[in-house]
């Protein structure tokens, strides 16, 4: 049997959980994503156990034969930035990340240290074609 994924939903507020948030710019910054990922998403946040705010859900099987329910798209602030996942290859989303701005990528995510050193308007269009490339591979 394989193990359950640490990362679940939770019933507990975005607003409340960015509220907390004791660095005022980073609150601001956090504050806005939340309302762009909104717009390009469709969608309400929810807030995963490890301070992730989620939009959207899928199910999934890995070819390891985990499965499980996971977010499209979702953000959380961490100590070094803000992690934007925006769970698909960053090599689809290249063209966009070429246009973003100041950033650094991990696995599937994207480092923002200050809303202020990206493009909104390229953000938004990356966090929709994510959003979007996920519903269409896991309907």
């Amino acid at each position: 049997m394989m193990a359950e994924l640490k990362t679940q939903r939770t019933t507990a507020s975005a607003d409340d959980l960015i509220a907390g948030i004791v660095n005022d710019a980073r609150r601001d910054d956090c504050t806005a994503l939340l309302a762009l990922m909104k717009r390009a998403t469709g969608m309400d946040p929810e807030v995963w156990n490890s301070g992730v705010v989620g939009f959207g859900t899928f199910h999934y099987r890995s070819s390891s034969g985990q499965e499980g329910d996971w977010f499209p798209v979702g953000f959380a602030s961490r100590k070094a930035a803000i992690t934007v996942y925006l769970g698909l290859s960053l090599e689809e989303a290249a063209p966009l990340l070429a246009r973003l701005g100041k950033h650094t990528t991990g696995k599937g995510c994207v480092y923002i240290k200050r809303l202020a050193d990206v493009d909104l308007v390229v953000l938004e269009e990356l966090v929709a074609d994510s959003y979007a490339r996920i519903k269409q591979a896991y309907g």
